[in-house]
């Protein structure tokens, strides 16, 4: 009896944050089923641990849309984007910046979108022979 009723615990939880990752309105504004456009994840690519603060930039091909910020689990989402392409930039300080082309928003469904960053490698300056032919 107790794995039951743990089995649906777990199963309702999982269909509530289903629920809650899909709704980006506020209850009882008659928006609740309005699904983010461009939505997904970033994670350090060695570690696959999120990354919190990226910064997440949308293109047009004429400008810049909007800007985002992943949260503490990684996540972002947008909202309110025209049907149209994109090019996506993520961006982190000590980061590679990664970027994606033609990511393609239809009005009728979201886009999924997770991504995987690489630290930047710090140079390594060792002395040389500078200078040495001048004697």
């Amino acid at each position: 009896m107790k794995l039951k009723l743990l089995l649906l615990t777990v199963i309702f939880s999982a269909a509530a944050c289903v629920a809650r990752a899909n709704n980006t309105a506020t209850p009882g504004t008659g928006e609740e089923n309005k699904k983010s456009d461009i939505a997904g994840g970033v994670i350090h690519a060695d570690t696959k641990k999120p990354l919190g603060n990226v910064s997440v930039t949308a293109y047009s091909t004429t400008r810049k849309e909007k800007v985002v910020l992943t949260d503490g689990t990684g996540n972002y989402s947008f909202n309110e984007l025209k049907p149209g392409t994109y090019r996506l930039v993520f961006e982190k300080s000590g980061f590679k910046k990664v970027t994606r082309e033609k990511v393609m928003i239809r009005s009728d469904e979201g886009c999924q979108l997770n991504v995987e960053m690489d630290e930047e490698q710090e140079f390594q300056i060792m002395p040389g022979q500078m200078f040495s032919d001048f004697n």
